[in-house]
């Protein structure tokens, strides 16, 4: 049987009163949040300079980074491909905001 989402995959040390059990779906959340802040740091770009070349809000972006908000799998894919081509990607964005 699967885990469903708020099945715990880490639990908390029971020696760290701070520490905190770890979901399934928190464990998806950090793995996305690393992936978009491994991207933009790839591209050698502040959070500041990838919103502004990619049109995300920085507010967004700064939550998605920081695991505060679940960023959509749309989201991630956008990303994906900005990995990927993100020349194309800036260009076919600027045309459309021209």
């Amino acid at each position: 049987m699967a885990p469903r989402k708020d099945d715990i995959a880490i639990p908390a040390d029971p020696d760290d009163p701070e520490d905190r059990d770890v979901t399934y779906e928190g464990l998806e959340q950090g793995y996305r949040a690393r992936e978009i802040r491994m991207t933009r740091t790839a591209l050698g770009l502040t959070q500041e300079a990838f919103a502004e070349r990619f049109r995300v809000p920085v507010g967004t972006l700064r939550d998605w980074e920081q695991a505060r908000v679940m960023p959509p799998d749309v989201a991630v894919a956008y990303v994906r491909v900005i990995a990927r081509h993100p020349d194309l990607v800036a260009a076919a964005v600027a045309e459309r905001a021209a």
